[in-house]
């Protein structure tokens, strides 16, 4: 009689699960915004909300934006503590869902359009992100992407990077007006991959020492509104040569995204 296979161990240890009501809105927003095409496009519609917290409310939230891309789309939280999928399970409904599992992803060999990780790889050390990020990749649909972010308590301020299967592509950076002073003020919310390398002589650093130079030289426009100050200071920065992703339509939003490649460490 043939040995039944027992289930692979989650990989990846308990967050502390913190979390808010529309803590993750600013992530939300750019997904059902400029990659909501990927979601459009996808055979198979699915997106992960991986290491969710001790109350499900982003894969609620994340669920609900999304279905107004496609209306077939299906969201499935994965959390590595079981008790926090028990939790959830009252919360399932036709296209949402909850299990237990971490960076291996459980999904009966299905591959997400989408994979959005947020205050979770920054437990992590600096050693170990690296291989989670391959974890994910590997099991990522083709044009899918594995969106690794960080933000404070209540979505103030928030950064991400984002890869696809070949790896890291953008850094993105969203911030809400009046929450700070200079754009780098975001940096204790860098992704793992990067919070350590804010000194001098890495990419990120100049690139963050680039918005805030850009930003107090666009101090005169600062009476039209912080919106217009911070177009200003992301059109100056791209045409200081800065490979930006995005154009009026997201900086309006306080946000900007860059090449990966400029802000790799070095």
């Amino acid at each position: 009689m043939p040995q039944r296979q027992r289930p692979q161990k989650p990989i990846g240890t308990i967050t502390r699960g913190t979390t808010n009501p529309n803590r993750l809105r600013r992530v939300d927003r750019w997904l059902a915004g400029p990659q909501a095409a990927r979601v459009r496009r996808a055979v198979d519609p699915l997106v992960v909300d991986l290491g969710y917290g001790a109350a499900p409310v982003t894969a609620v939230e994340l669920f609900e934006r999304l279905s107004g891309v496609r209306d077939d789309v299906e969201v499935i939280g994965i959390e590595i503590d079981p008790a926090r999928v028990a939790a959830a399970e009252p919360l399932a409904r036709p296209g949402l869902s909850f299990r237990q599992g971490g960076f291996e992803l459980p999904l009966d060999g299905r591959r997400p359009a989408v994979v959005r990780a947020f205050n979770v790889l920054r437990q992590y050390g600096e050693d170990e992100y690296a291989a989670h990020w391959d974890q994910v990749r590997g099991r990522l649909a083709p044009g899918g992407i594995f969106v690794d972010g960080t933000c404070d308590e209540i979505g103030r301020r928030s950064t991400w990077a984002t890869l696809d299967a070949d790896g890291p592509v953008s850094l993105s950076i969203a911030l809400r007006f009046g929450a700070f002073a200079i754009p780098s003020d975001v940096a204790e919310r860098l992704p793992k991959a990067l919070i350590h390398r804010n000194v001098d002589g890495e990419r990120v650093h100049a690139y963050l020492r680039a918005l805030d130079k850009a930003w107090v030289d666009a101090a005169a426009v600062a009476s039209f509104g912080r919106a217009q100050r911070w177009r200003a200071m992301c059109g100056a920065v791209k045409a200081d040569g800065w490979p930006l992703l995005d154009g009026p339509a997201r900086w309006r939003l306080g946000e900007v995204t860059v090449a990966w490649d400029a802000v790799a460490p070095g």
